[in-house]
């Protein structure tokens, strides 16, 4: 089989998966895999979830695509499900997260515009990570992200994450948004502190500036609540969204309240396949699955019960240093690189994923069993055992 083809972006492992169900993936030759990647926090219901299945089959018969030059009836109803969800009342529907933080940031300047020539500047977070796009790359914290890139968008800053002071030292009323993700995920699973966001809305209030919270990664269920935002006590204007929006299906969705949504006019801004009906109508199934059955209503319980086995083991090796995160997106802080583990990991059946110079990612489904948590666990204490 060849793979020559594929552009050389990603440094793979060797290996290619054929199939899933539920938590688990099985590559060409039949091994078993526990899927703790998830796609990325994409699979929030696992693999060949039979609600995605029915949707896709459902939809595909009826209406795949049709343009934004017109309405269709699961776009309408997806809007309508994430503005009663939130507090927020209305969206822009794309295809990923990059482009929900594009569109943030558009709307962004597109609201500081109407106010001044001159309120224009955007506020981001140091080892933050918003996407790979040139506008979303220029307010990603990490050098190595960016360096290759250069000269990237200008009229940005960075402050450091968590760090009252060095925000309110930099907000003036040139800035039209300040954009943070309440956990940062690539940068290491490390949560926004409540004080740090409480200061930032009400910064954001003083000069009339835009707060975007990216829940790329945190939202749709990972904290315990559908978004992230409502783990935290915040309400921003913007949330980018998309990964576990779609449970597998690629969709990214900006949410806003009339006061920033209010600054796009028609013609500001378009996605050819954003909100297309077979994506929505997706979606919609996963909100379903997660709000009205009560999937993310479990996350809080599920989270303590792996939490506490995570701690116990940081207590027998001493290569733990700390468990990070929040509900179904965990960290383990390593002193050892944490590719070692990741690798070691895999070669015993056991998927997951770095993040930061120190941190293992866990981020199992968000309808994870107990068994499955149990056997990550046991796989995970083998190799520490060795190391």
């Amino acid at each position: 089989m060849s793979k020559s083809n594929v552009m050389n972006t990603y440094g793979r492992f060797d290996i290619t998966f054929e199939k899933g169900i539920g938590s688990k993936v099985y590559d060409t030759n039949g091994k078993e895999y526990i899927d703790f990647v998830s796609g990325v926090a994409v699979n929030s219901l696992g693999h060949s979830h039979e609600a995605i299945i029915n949707a896709l089959k459902e939809q595909s018969l009826k209406l795949i695509h049709v343009s934004n030059l017109y309405w269709n009836i699961p776009q309408i109803n997806l809007a309508k499900k994430l503005v009663a969800y939130s507090h927020h009342d209305q969206v822009f529907f794309c295809n990923s997260g990059t482009e929900a933080v594009e569109t943030g940031l558009k709307l962004a300047r597109k609201y500081g515009k109407l106010k001044s020539n001159t309120k224009n500047k955007i506020i981001y977070m140091k080892n933050s990570f918003h996407g790979r796009t040139l506008g979303a790359l220029a307010v990603t914290g990490q050098e190595k992200y960016q360096k290759d890139f250069m000269p990237l968008m200008e009229g940005v800053k960075a402050v450091a994450f968590n760090d009252i002071k060095d925000l309110e030292e930099n907000m003036n009323e040139d800035i039209c948004a300040v954009i943070i993700e309440p956990i940062q995920g690539e940068g290491g699973v490390l949560k926004a502190q409540k004080d740090f966001l409480q200061k930032a809305r009400e910064l954001c209030d003083e000069f009339d500036a835009l707060l975007i919270f990216d829940e790329v990664q945190c939202g749709i269920g990972r904290t315990g609540k559908l978004f992230a935002y409502q783990s935290f006590g915040t309400v921003p204007d913007v949330i980018c969204m998309a990964k576990g929006l779609g449970g597998g299906f690629p969709i990214g969705a900006t949410l806003a309240n009339k006061r920033a949504a209010s600054a796009f006019s028609p013609g500001d801004h378009g996605c050819t396949f954003g909100g297309n009906p077979l994506a929505c109508k997706v979606a919609l199934s996963v909100l379903e699955e997660l709000v009205d059955k009560g999937i993310v209503d479990q996350v809080s319980e599920k989270s303590g019960y792996f939490v506490d086995r995570l701690k116990n083991l940081k207590s027998k090796y001493p290569i733990i240093e700390e468990i990070q995160g929040m509900g179904l997106m965990l960290g383990i802080k390593v002193n050892i690189e944490p590719k070692a583990i990741v690798n070691k990991c895999f070669e015993k059946g056991l998927l997951l994923v770095g993040a930061g110079k120190d941190v293992v990612r866990m981020l199992p489904p968000l309808n994870v069993k107990n068994e499955d948590m149990e056997k990550a666990l046991e796989i995970l204490e083998d190799v520490l055992a060795c190391l």
